[in-house]
């Protein structure tokens, strides 16, 4: 009987530290396209890694198959690999699918972690801010408040549109999906790990500080989690293989509750990207995902 009674306080007092943790306010997902390990541990990177000191870091993070950007995406925004989404290459529309997905809405479109904050977070807004045009097919545009796309590699407008986004919503739960593909395409035109991959990375940290530093000056920054991700590395000119350089990336989080200096060594996957986010907002996730949350990040 005293045993009985020890497990129930245990199980009580291990649901009040769950409830414990606050609901989110807010989550930025800064997204760079093409980022490898290699890649990012050379490039001079100064305020991605104050970013991350403050939080949880792996360096070991799987992508799915195959290490393309369309699919990892879909992956990282809906819990789910492939073979339930069903985007298993870059050239995916809902007018053409090869290969039906497990569950869709209404319109065809898999359930991605916006369409699940839509209907379970009240007073939710969303935003998805883009530069590769392929990027946004997957997604049911009906669950976002504000979609930009820009063309020729654009991005830093996106950044100010995001900073006008979050300041005009401060009050309301926010999520927004911020990216970048000008990485990659550096990637496949000088190559991967040469000058200009390198470069480009080190540019994008420079306007990711300036992003930052406004959501400080907003009085946004603390409250606000943070997470830093990519879809795949690369080899010579290309990716999609199974080496390590194309299947292992950076994956990382900040905010509220997340652990600092924390380094990552669960195995983690892209998948997991909403999982975390849908428990950051207390949320549980649809029945079809597949993704898990690495609890490690939390303290």
């Amino acid at each position: 009987m005293k045993r009985l009674v020890w497990l129930v306080l245990l199980v009580c007092s291990l649901a009040g530290v769950t409830q414990a943790r606050p609901r989110a306010k807010r989550v930025v997902m800064i997204a760079l396209d093409g980022i490898s390990v290699e890649g990012f541990t050379k490039a001079k990177t100064p305020h991605l890694d104050a970013l991350l000191k403050e939080g949880a870091l792996s360096l070991h993070t799987r992508v799915v198959m195959p290490s393309v950007t369309l699919p990892n995406w879909t992956s990282h925004l809906t819990g789910s690999g492939p073979e339930q989404h069903g985007v298993f290459n870059n050239d995916w529309t809902i007018d053409k699918k090869v290969y039906q997905a497990v569950a869709e809405d209404q319109e065809g479109y898999y359930p991605s972690v916006f369409k699940t904050l839509k209907e379970q977070v009240k007073g939710v807004k969303t935003a998805f801010y883009y530069n590769w045009i392929n990027l946004f097919y997957p997604y049911n545009k009906r669950y976002f408040d504000e979609v930009s796309y820009l063309e020729n590699d654009a991005y830093v407008p996106n950044y100010e549109k995001a900073l006008t986004f979050l300041v005009e919503h401060r009050k309301e739960p926010t999520v927004v999906f911020l990216y970048s593909v000008h990485t990659d395409h550096a990637g496949h035109k000088h190559q991967w790990m040469s000058a200009e991959y390198i470069q480009s990375i080190e540019e994008a940290d420079r306007e990711i500080g300036l992003f930052l530093q406004r959501l400080k000056e907003e009085g946004l920054y603390k409250e606000t989690h943070l997470m830093f991700l990519s879809d795949h590395g690369g080899v010579k000119y290309g990716h999609g293989g199974m080496s390590a350089s194309e299947m292992i990336v950076p994956w990382g989080i900040s905010g509220p509750g997340i652990k600092k200096g924390f380094e990552i060594s669960e195995p983690n996957n892209t998948v997991n990207t909403s999982a975390v986010i849908l428990q950051l907002f207390k949320v549980k996730q649809p029945l079809p995902w597949v993704s898990e949350v690495p609890h490690s990040i939390f303290k």
